[in-house]
């Protein structure tokens, strides 16, 4: 085992501000770029995220645009998020590197695997509103529709609930990753976490009923998943609360 203490980077506030602003430049100018293509198919990327309710309105029902520009607007709007969602792991590992020169190995030998687990598991949360959430919930409202009225949902406002709905489960499926990051900073033991599973299970449940519409196929949808990521980062916190244990015995 390497004892020899580590001499971690150093610089003024003026070399951490102009590091701080390449890295943000950097970020921004694949953004910049992305949205370009993303622009120019803009109305075919709309027409993939709205697919699922489309599927689910009832025959002859249609999307509808109350303002004059909104045809254009809303799939433009969509695009700068495409971008950004692309960019999203360039972004990370630019705030990574800003951070990096200022953690031990220790630090970084778990910052790592955290970092790219948290970016797979945002993917996932979002591949799983979209392929499973979003047809059960545009079913259950279609199907709820009171006699009379005509549903046509407005392209804005389904945007803005899609976008709604993607941040929140992809932040949702973190839950691994944030019990780690609990146990491995001491905030909270592996055991106390367990033991409490109780009120993290009723604290899931209040954070799916607050995060998505008022029915209970969605809160299901989105607790029972939250639930099952926070068995799954209890194992892994044991897993690597144990390994750490062991290469800090003497003689290791």
């Amino acid at each position: 085992m390497n004892d020899k203490p580590e001499n971690l980077a150093e610089g003024t506030l003026i070399s951490h501000l102009l590091e701080l602003r390449n890295r943000l430049v950097r970020a921004f100018a694949l953004v910049f770029i992305l949205v370009l293509p993303a622009a120019y198919f803009r109305n075919d990327i709309f027409d993939l995220v709205s697919k699922p309710l489309l599927l689910q309105l009832p025959k002859g029902s249609s999307m509808i645009t109350t303002g004059v520009m909104t045809p254009f607007t809303t799939p433009f709007k969509l695009s700068i998020y495409v971008a950004l969602f692309a960019a999203m792991p360039f972004i990370l590992y630019q705030v990574w590197a800003f951070v990096a020169p200022g953690l031990y190995r220790k630090e970084k030998r778990f910052a790592v695997p955290l970092l790219i687990s948290s970016i797979v598991l945002f993917y996932v949360g979002v591949a799983f509103a979209y392929q499973f959430v979003f047809p059960v919930m545009f079913k259950f409202f279609a199907g709820a529709t009171p006699t009379g009225v005509q549903m046509m949902p407005d392209i804005a406002s389904y945007l803005d609930f899609a976008m709604t709905m993607f941040l929140a489960f992809g932040i949702a499926f973190e839950v691994p990753v944030a019990v780690v990051l609990l146990t491995l900073t001491g905030l909270v033991s592996v055991e106390k976490l367990g033991s409490s599973r109780g009120y993290v299970i009723i604290g899931i449940f209040v954070v799916a009923a607050i995060l998505t519409p008022p029915d209970p196929i969605s809160q299901l949808l989105m607790a029972i998943p939250m639930w099952l990521l926070y068995e799954l980062g209890l194992i892994m916190a044991r897993l690597m609360t144990r390994r750490s244990s062991t290469a800090a015995e003497p003689g290791t």
